[in-house]
């Protein structure tokens, strides 16, 4: 069975657990899922807070590894029993209701991983913890206003390249490093984001950034952005990461490229009340007379090649030239095209 079939089966399974109601603390409402180990079938089960759960048969006396305890996930031996039987499950649970759509699709690769290696489902359970552990874990300082801010200038152009092609965030490089932020065959875009009163000004890293790909072009995206605390103004953060988490066709993938951005699921609730008004958008071709600061502009000037780290602030205001309406979109399905 595919992850889609696994998700929609959680999804069916969780909603009608939900339409009932779990008479006791320490009680689970609970049904058999269609996937099924040496000890038996999985089970997915509601408590009396609401939260979900997925239980794995497990011998009695198995040990299970510690440090799962919260905020977010909780993994604990649990027995269930009724009028004719009596089995210990490992109880992998979510104590966060907001991330219900993430446990799902945690649960998912879960089901799927222990589908595949029924002799040994913990096993398949750990693999599927230990990849996704970075996602439901903050050893970071949540993003800053400048950060947030330039992350949701590249989600809506993401956004923009999933309506496309649903396998879209796979030239999403930015978040890996890459000098550029979106990369299919010899095309490029650099995307960049400005508050108001800052002026049409972008910060760049590095002098391979304005440098286009070999033999290829780059473009670069440039967003006027204003915060705004008006719930009926502007776009949420959180709604523009969600639109591009359903857009997508592999969800754990583009949940890994944004936890290397910095953002993490569990700081999510920091960021409820972010939204952001696109006050003017620009889109430019980095060609020949682009203000930039290059190797080979450097070499010219008669600057030593080993100059390092360098960052420097560009003022598009005096660039003119900007890519009409249909060249944006000419660009944006070339980057598609290309990514095949």
């Amino acid at each position: 069975m595919s992850d889609a079939p696994f998700r929609e089966l959680l999804e069916q399974h969780w909603a009608a657990l939900d339409a009932g109601r779990v008479t006791g603390e320490n009680r689970l409402r609970v049904s058999q899922l269609p996937v099924t180990t040496h000890r038996g079938p999985l089970v997915a089960g509601v408590d009396h807070d609401g939260f979900r759960h997925i239980l794995i048969p497990v011998n009695t006396h198995r040990k299970l590894r510690t440090g799962l305890d919260g905020p977010v996930l909780r993994l604990r031996k649990r027995p269930l029993e009724d009028d004719e039987t009596y089995q210990t499950y490992a109880d992998l649970s979510c104590l966060r209701t907001d991330l219900n759509d993430l446990f799902t699709e945690l649960c998912t690769d879960a089901l799927s991983a222990v589908d595949g290696l029924p002799e040994n489902p913990v096993k398949a359970l750990y693999g599927v913890l230990d990849r996704w552990k970075a996602l439901f874990q903050s050893h970071s300082a949540p993003l800053g206003p400048e950060q947030l801010a330039g992350l949701f200038g590249e989600l809506l152009v993401l956004t923009r390249l999933l309506e496309r092609d649903a396998s879209a965030h796979r030239m999403w490089h930015g978040p890996q490093g890459h000098r550029h932020d979106f990369v299919a065959g010899t095309t490029a875009l650099e995307v960049k984001a400005s508050g108001i009163g800052s002026g049409r000004r972008a910060r760049i890293h590095g002098l391979d950034q304005l440098d286009p790909p070999a033999g290829g072009t780059l473009c670069l995206a440039w967003f006027r952005l204003e915060s705004s605390a008006a719930p009926e103004s502007g776009i949420g953060f959180l709604e523009l990461l969600t639109q591009a988490l359903r857009s997508c066709d592999d969800e754990s993938a583009l949940l890994e490229l944004l936890a290397a951005t910095g953002w993490r699921a569990v700081d999510a609730e920091r960021y409820r009340t972010a939204r952001f008004e696109v006050r003017e958008e620009r889109w430019y071709r980095v060609t020949p007379g682009f203000p930039r600061l290059t190797t080979q502009v450097l070499h010219a000037a008669g600057v030593p090649a080993d100059v390092l780290d360098v960052e420097y602030t560009i003022d598009l205001s005096g660039t003119p030239t900007t890519m009409e309406t249909d060249e944006v979109v000419s660009m944006l399905d070339r980057l598609v095209q290309e990514s095949v």
